[in-house]
């Protein structure tokens, strides 16, 4: 098999595993969600087992019913990080990364206009890096606030 076969059947047995944790974690049975899913509980266990190969619609649905982000889970599971996207999709950190990954396009487009154009790749590690700091902050600053409410009454 040819490296891209390797990475495509990689690519679906992270999404494999990362459906089936979705699937267990539901609290519904496989049954419930293969039938919203509008598929055979039998394709859903194959799907979930990595069987057959996923179509993203397919994990779409999947995910949709079992209540968890779509678009981060599955950007975390096709980048690697399948035991991230297990580890957040039932907490707000991953409903927060679903609301920047949607919103990101739109801010850009407004706040850079054509001046995407002069985005570089190699910035992208040390922007995520100092919107994690800012994020850090800004929680830090809520901390605080906080506290001082409390103190004040």
């Amino acid at each position: 098999m040819d490296r891209q076969g390797k990475d495509l059947d990689a690519g679906n047995d992270r999404i494999a595993r990362v459906l089936a944790h979705a699937v267990d974690s539901a609290g519904r049975s496989r049954a419930d969600l293969a039938a919203e899913a509008g598929m055979h509980r039998e394709t859903l266990t194959r799907l979930i087992r990595g069987e057959r190969p996923i179509k993203l619609e397919d994990a779409a649905r999947i995910l949709s019913v079992c209540g968890v982000p779509v678009r981060s889970t599955l950007i975390l599971a096709l980048s690697g990080d399948d035991e991230l996207a297990c580890q957040w999709m039932r907490h707000d950190v991953g409903a927060f990364l679903e609301e920047f990954l949607v919103t990101l396009p739109g801010a850009l487009e407004t706040t850079l206009g054509e001046r995407c154009d002069e985005l570089r790749p190699r910035w992208a590690k040390g922007t995520s890096q100092l919107v994690a700091r800012m994020l850090a902050n800004h929680i830090d600053d809520f901390a605080a606030r906080d506290v001082a409410a409390q103190l004040a009454r």
